[in-house]
């Protein structure tokens, strides 16, 4: 049995520094994690003792992987999937609004919910070893955590390829795709956040300077060989037209999307299509979340949430089987069922 808390929560000088720490886990967002994190951050919030926040995760293996999602399975026909998400998207609005610097250090896989844990943050560190992605239409899910908002902010349409196909990131694709802000080597973390506790000025202007000192370039970003494909095929106008697209590209690449996307969900690739379309018109986080609560809300309450994970996390087969499985199948009037109003929803602003 292990002792370790899942989830550390010291101060050092006048930083509030968070580590995740189930690292055999890959650091994964359990909902007691949350629990324990949401209040410390509302009293460094509210603390003239402490600057600024920093989060890391434990290991040199990931930053966090992202929700514990065999949980979510295990809590099938409870309130537990519901309670989860509220919760997890409380949090990220509370990152997002943090009135002080939130530097994330993202060093190694930095998925789904770790993202939300990160992403918001006012300084966003990339590691060398950083594999970011947001794969959830590949469990039936769409991405989530505020993705609404961050998504349709990257250039072009690599918010909506990142969406849909949970292509994953290293490190100058990161900064490439405006996810990370600026690139550190892991070898040079302790000496960052040793450097952090040591300085007199620690409002944002402050942190960009120390992390500016720190910084390293992370070479070409592999991502921008394909921007124009990118921009010209996902700007469609729905999945299928993304899809001809795709077709009329005629390329490798091209056709690796299109067999990506025939492994995804066909439900979650309609939904989160109009979840982007709509999280670009949307200016409240507030706002943003209480629409991707209505959506995990109803997600978990069907069918391809818990075939995906099933197939990715518990028999480990890999071979969902979606329901519908085609495309075609899937109506407007499906995918309008999930963007409908949940009674009794939480408030997130």
């Amino acid at each position: 049995m292990n002792d370790e808390p899942e989830v550390l929560l010291e101060q050092r000088g006048r930083i509030g520094l968070i580590t995740l720490n189930k690292p055999k886990a890959l650091n994964a967002l359990s909902l007691s994690m949350i629990h324990a994190i949401a209040p410390q951050l509302e009293a460094w919030a509210a603390d003239d003792g402490v600057d600024a926040v920093v989060i890391q995760g434990t290991g040199d293996k990931a930053f966090c992987a992202g929700g514990d999602i065999r949980d979510l399975y295990e809590g099938r026909g409870t309130d537990f999937g519901p309670t989860y998400y509220a919760a997890e998207y409380k949090l990220n609005v509370m990152i997002h609004t943090f009135p002080k610097p939130y530097i994330a250090l993202m060093d190694g896989v930095t998925m789904g919910g770790g993202v939300g844990m990160s992403v918001h943050g006012s300084h966003r560190v990339v590691s060398d070893r950083i594999l970011f992605a947001m794969p959830e239409t590949g469990i039936g899910l769409f991405p989530d955590i505020g993705a609404s908002w961050f998504l349709p902010c990257c250039p072009g349409e690599i918010g909506m390829y990142l969406g849909l196909t949970g292509h994953r990131l290293r490190a100058a694709d990161t900064l490439y795709a405006g996810i990370g802000d600026v690139h550190v080597p892991a070898d040079r973390d302790e000496d960052l956040i040793a450097a952090l506790v040591a300085a007199t000025t620690l409002d944002g202007d402050g942190v960009a300077d120390i992390l500016r000192d720190f910084a390293v370039d992370p070479g070409e970003a592999p991502l921008a060989a394909h921007r124009d494909a990118i921009d010209r095929c996902f700007a469609g106008d729905s999945v299928e037209d993304i899809l001809a697209r795709l077709a009329a590209e005629d390329s490798d690449w091209a056709r690796t999307q299109i067999e990506t996307l025939a492994s995804k969900s066909p439900t979650a690739l309609k939904v989160t299509h109009r979840q982007l379309r709509l999280g670009a018109r949307i200016e409240s986080i507030a706002d943003i979340m209480a629409m991707e609560y209505r959506l995990a809300d109803r997600s978990f309450r069907g069918h391809d949430l818990f075939e995906g994970i099933r197939a990715v996390v518990i028999d480990k087969d890999g071979a969902p089987k979606w329901d519908p499985t085609t495309l075609d199948a899937v109506s407007d009037a499906d995918v309008d069922g999930y963007f409908q109003p949940v009674p009794g929803k939480p408030s997130f602003g």
